[in-house]
């Protein structure tokens, strides 16, 4: 099934529910060991309601990322004939990540991922499928099987600030 509408999340649902019934999640490395803090909360940022992600990350203890994902339901699967996510973001000039994993990944570190630029002032950063590049395997991004989406800090030690205003396909 095709999800008609392209919203994934306009932030019209009590927090921390997004538009397509999935909750948004907050992980940060401490999962694996790792040091690095983090916060979400669904507040106003800049005049928008927004998804906001704050954080510490370290890259001690082996850790280096701090991280928002949303699963995304069975029944939303079938991105093929979309060309790509659309997302608002307001930021503080810094470098963030998209990661999608699919059905087809097994292991927690393999994903497809693109890098975007978070100023500070909204802006809707747009993210071509064919843009992501695969991590860590072999399989070809089949867009039939994404599950789910993670925004992420990762990489080095920084302070991340991070809004989402909203996320969508676009095509």
């Amino acid at each position: 099934m095709s999800l008609g509408s392209g919203i994934i999340d306009d932030l019209t649902q009590p927090a921390p529910a997004s538009a397509i019934g999935t909750a948004w999640q907050l992980f940060t490395d401490q999962v694996m060991g790792g040091v690095s803090t983090a916060t979400m909360h669904r507040e106003m940022v800049h005049g928008r309601n927004a998804i906001h992600m704050r954080g510490d990350v370290s890259l001690d203890n082996g850790g280096g990322f701090v991280q928002v994902s949303l699963d995304l339901a069975p029944e939303v699967y079938g991105f093929a004939g979309w060309k790509g996510l659309a997302l608002d973001v307001y930021g503080n000039d810094e470098t963030y990540e998209v990661r999608l994993r699919t059905t087809d990944l097994t292991e927690s570190w393999q994903s497809y991922r693109q890098a975007f630029e978070a100023p500070p002032k909204w802006r809707t950063v747009h993210l071509p499928f064919a843009d992501f590049t695969p991590h860590r395997t072999d399989k070809p991004f089949n867009l039939e099987n994404i599950r789910r989406l993670g925004i992420v800090a990762v990489g080095r030690a920084f302070a991340a600030d991070l809004a989402i205003g909203g996320v969508r396909l676009y095509g």
